[in-house]
C-alpha cells in the first residue's frame, strides 16, 4: 500500500517523457502549420512542467522522510522510502541539524513554488500550492534563534518543556507505534534504545545554544518539566514504560519465550547503560539552569519574541488577523457562548452567579463523577467506547465517505499525564493494520465529569479527528506530504466544527447537561483566543491567564493550570481550533445559502475532507468553487 504512495510519480514522469518524445518525433515526420506546432510546443511544455513538479514533490517527499525516522516509525513507511534502518535512527535535534533541516525545506518550497503551473488543472495547481506550504511550514522561522522544528506543529520556542519536544514525544511514540513483531523488529527497538545518548546529545546542544542565544523556557514551566524527567527515571527498569510495553507487544508474537527473555533483558541494558542515564545529565541541566530562566511568561519575554508570535499566528492559527484583533474576537465568542449557557444553567435551576461558579458547582455534583478509582476509570472507558458506537450509528446521514480504520479509547500513560492535555489523537498506521487511538487524560477524575465526555469524544475520536485524519491518511493519489500535513487551523478547526454536527446528529437530544459541555467546551476554545493573546502579546502573567480561565469557564483548576502552561509551551497552536472552526461554519452556511435546495451536506463534508488538510485559503477557494459548480 505504501508503494502506491511513491509509484504514481515515477509512472508519471515515465509516461510523459515517452509521450513529449513519440509527439515530437511525430512533427518531424510530417508537414504541420505554425499554429500546430505552437499548440504542440506548449503541449510538451506543460508536460514537462508535469513532470517536473512530480519529480520535485516525489524527491522532497524522500529528502522529508529522511530527516524524520520517527515519523516514518509512527506511519510504518518502507526503507523505501525512510532510509535503510529508519527505525534504529533519531532525528538530528543539534543546532547545525536543525539549520539544515531548515534550509533545505527552504529550498524545497521555493523550488516546488517555481514550476510554471501554466495549463495546470485546478488539482495540479491545488497540490502545487498545498505542497509548497508544506514545506515552508518546516522551513520555521529563521529570525527566532531558538527552538526546533516539530513535525506537526512547525518551528517551536522550546526544544524541551513539560509538554512535547523529541524527549517526550520519541517515548511516546515507541511505546504504542514502533512496531515489534518480528525478531528484526524487536532488535531495531533495542537499537533504538542503545542510540537514546544521540537524541539527548542533540537535544540539550540546541538547549544550551538557545540559552546561549538567550532563548529559554518561562521559568514557571520548569517545575512541571522536571517533574516529567522525575517521573521518567522513577521506576525501576524492569518496570518502565519502554520496557514492559516491549514485553507485552512481545507476548503477542510468534518469537519463542526463550528469545523474548533475552530480547527484554537487551532492552534493560539499553534502558541501565544509556537511556537513563542521558535523561539524568537532562535533567541535572535543567536543575542547573532554572535560575536563569526568564520570569515572563509569555514568548515576548524571548528574543525577538513579538515576531516569533506572528509567525505562530499565521502558521499555527493560519490567520492574517492581528494578535489584538484575534483577542477581541475572543472576547466577543466568549459573551455569546455564556449567553447561550446561562439559558440552559437557568432552565436547569442553576440561577445564582456567573457561568463559570456554576459551571464550577455542577461539576462537583456526585451524579456527575466517576469514583476516583481503577473501577471508576474503567467505566469511564467504557462509557467512551460506547458514545463513539452510539454517534457512529447516525453517522451515515451526514457524511459520505466513512474512514475504514478503527480507533480506539486509551489513558495517557502515568509518567506524561501531569503536563498533558485532557485529550488528544494519535492517527493510525498508513497500511490501517494500527488504528487511531483517542487518548484520555485521566490524573483527576474530579476534573472529567460525564456531561463533558461526549464533547472530548467527538473532537478527539469521530467526528473529529478520527474522520479527518484516517480519511486524509488514506488519500493514496495525494502523496505522503499531503496525507500527514500538519495544518493546524484546518485539523483543529473540523474537530471543533464536528461538536457542533454532533449536536445537528440530535447527540445531546434530551441531555441539556450535555448540550452545556458541548457550550462550555466552545467557551473554552474561544477563552484560548483571549488568553494565548493575552500571554503572548498583552504580557499577560500565568497566574491572571489561569484566573481568567477557570472563572470564565467553570473547567476544574487541575485542567486549567496544564491548559495555560501548555500556550506558554506552544504560542499560537491555541488559537487554530476556534479560528478554523468559525471559517468551516462561514464556508457552510455561505453554501448552504448560494445553493438553497442543491446544498448536500454529505457532500460538502467530502467537499472538505476527501482532498486533505490544507491551508484554510484553499478550502475557501474549493468551497467557491464547488457553489459555482452547484454543488457538483
Amino acid at each position: 500500500m505504501i508503494k502506491n504512495l511513491i509509484v504514481p510519480f515515477a509512472l508519471t514522469a515515465l509516461v510523459c517523457a515517452c509521450s513529449v518524445q513519440q509527439e515530437q518525433s511525430s512533427l518531424a515526420k510530417r508537414d504541420v502549420s505554425a499554429e500546430e506546432i505552437k499548440n504542440t510546443k506548449n503541449a510538451v511544455s506543460l508536460q514537462q512542467n508535469k513532470v517536473e513538479l512530480n519529480a520535485l514533490v516525489k524527491q522532497e517527499t524522500l529528502t522529508f522522510m529522511h530527516y524524520e525516522p520517527l515519523l516514518a516509525t509512527a506511519l510504518g513507511v518502507s526503507e523505501t522510502i525512510a532510509g535503510k534502518g529508519y527505525n534504529t535512527r533519531f532525528t538530528d535535534f543539534s543546532p547545525t541539524g536543525m539549520r539544515k533541516f531548515q534550509q533545505d525545506m527552504s529550498d524545497a518550497s521555493q523550488a516546488v513554488s517555481k514550476v510554471n503551473d501554466d495549463g495546470f488543472s485546478v488539482d495540479e495547481k491545488r497540490h502545487q500550492q498545498i505542497v509548497t506550504d508544506i514545506l515552508r511550514y518546516y522551513t520555521g522561522f529563521p529570525e527566532f534563534h531558538g527552538g526546533y522544528i516539530d513535525t506537526w506543529a512547525g518551528h517551536l520556542p522550546y526544544i524541551i518543556n513539560q509538554l512535547s519536544g523529541p524527549l517526550i514525544d520519541v517515548p511516546k511514540v515507541m511505546q504504542v507505534q514502533q512496531s515489534v513483531s518480528t525478531v528484526a523488529q524487536a532488535q531495531d527497538y533495542i537499537t533504538r534504545l542503545q542510540h537514546f545518548d544521540f537524541l539527548v546529545a542533540g537535544v540539550l546542544e540546541t538547549f544550551n545554544s538557545d540559552r546561549l542565544n538567550g532563548v529559554q523556557l518561562p521559568q514557571k514551566l520548569y517545575p512541571k518539566t522536571l517533574d516529567y524527567f522525575t517521573n521518567f527515571l522513577a521506576s525501576p527498569i524492569e518496570e518502565h514504560a519502554l520496557v514492559t510495553s516491549f514485553s507485552k507487544r512481545l507476548a503477542l508474537t510468534n518469537i519463542s519465550d526463550e528469545q523474548q527473555r533475552e530480547l527484554v533483558t537487551q532492552a534493560q541494558l539499553a534502558m541501565k547503560n544509556v537511556v537513563y542515564p542521558a535523561y539524568r545529565t537532562v535533567k541535572n541541566t535543567l536543575l542547573a539552569s532554572q535560575a536563569s530562566a526568564p520570569k515572563g511568561d509569555g514568548v515576548w519575554a524571548q528574543p525577538n519574541g513579538d515576531a516569533m508570535y506572528l509567525h505562530e499566528v499565521r502558521y499555527l492559527g493560519d490567520s492574517n488577523m492581528t494578535p489584538d484583533d484575534i483577542h477581541q474576537l475572543g472576547l466577543d465568542e466568549v459573551t455569546r457562548i455564556s449567553k447561550e449557557m446561562d439559558t440552559i444553567l437557568q432552565a436547569q435551576g442553576y440561577e445564582d452567579g456567573s457561568v463559570g461558579e456554576r459551571m464550577v458547582a455542577l461539576a462537583e455534583q456526585p451524579e456527575f463523577l466517576y469514583q476516583d478509582s481503577d473501577e471508576g476509570r474503567e467505566q469511564l472507558l467504557e462509557d467512551l467506547n460506547g458514545q463513539i458506537a452510539a454517534i457512529m450509528a447516525h453517522t451515515d446521514m451526514y457524511y459520505g465517505t466513512l474512514p475504514t480504520q478503527k480507533v480506539e479509547v486509551n489513558r495517557i500513560p502515568k509518567v506524561t499525564e501531569a503536563g498533558e492535555a485532557g485529550g488528544y489523537y494519535s492517527p493510525p498506521s498508513l497500511d490501517g493494520e494500527r488504528p487511531g487511538i483517542f487518548w484520555i487524560n485521566l490524573r483527576d477524575m474530579s476534573a472529567v465529569p460525564s456531561f463533558s465526555l461526549k464533547t472530548l469524544t467527538y473532537h478527539e475520536a469521530v467526528p473529529g479527528h478520527h474522520f479527518q485524519i484516517a480519511l486524509n491518511m488514506a488519500q493514496q493519489d495525494i502523496g505522503l506530504l499531503r496525507q500527514n500535513a500538519p495544518f493546524n487551523a484546518y485539523v483543529e478547526g473540523w474537530a471543533l466544527y464536528s461538536e457542533l454536527v454532533a449536536k445537528e446528529m440530535g447527540m445531546y437530544e434530551g441531555d441539556p447537561f450535555g448540550d452545556l459541555g458541548r457550550l462550555q467546551a466552545e467557551l473554552y476554545r474561544a477563552v484560548r483566543l483571549v488568553v494565548d493573546t493575552g500571554l503572548h502579546r498583552k504580557k499577560w502573567t500565568r497566574e491572571k491567564a489561569i484566573e481568567y480561565f477557570h472563572q470564565t469557564t467553570g473547567t476544574g483548576m487541575t485542567d486549567v493550570i496544564a491548559e495555560v502552561e501548555r500556550y506558554m509551551a506552544l504560542p499560537g497552536q491555541a488559537l487554530g481550533y476556534k479560528l478554523g472552526m468559525l471559517q468551516f461554519v462561514e464556508l457552510r452556511r455561505m453554501a448552504e445559502k448560494e445553493l438553497g435546495s442543491e446544498f448536500d451536506l454529505k457532500r460538502f463534508h467530502d467537499l472538505l475532507l476527501l482532498p486533505g488538510a490544507r491551508p484554510m485559503s484553499v478550502v475557501r477557494s474549493d468551497v467557491k468553487r464547488w457553489i459555482a459548480n452547484n454543488g457538483i
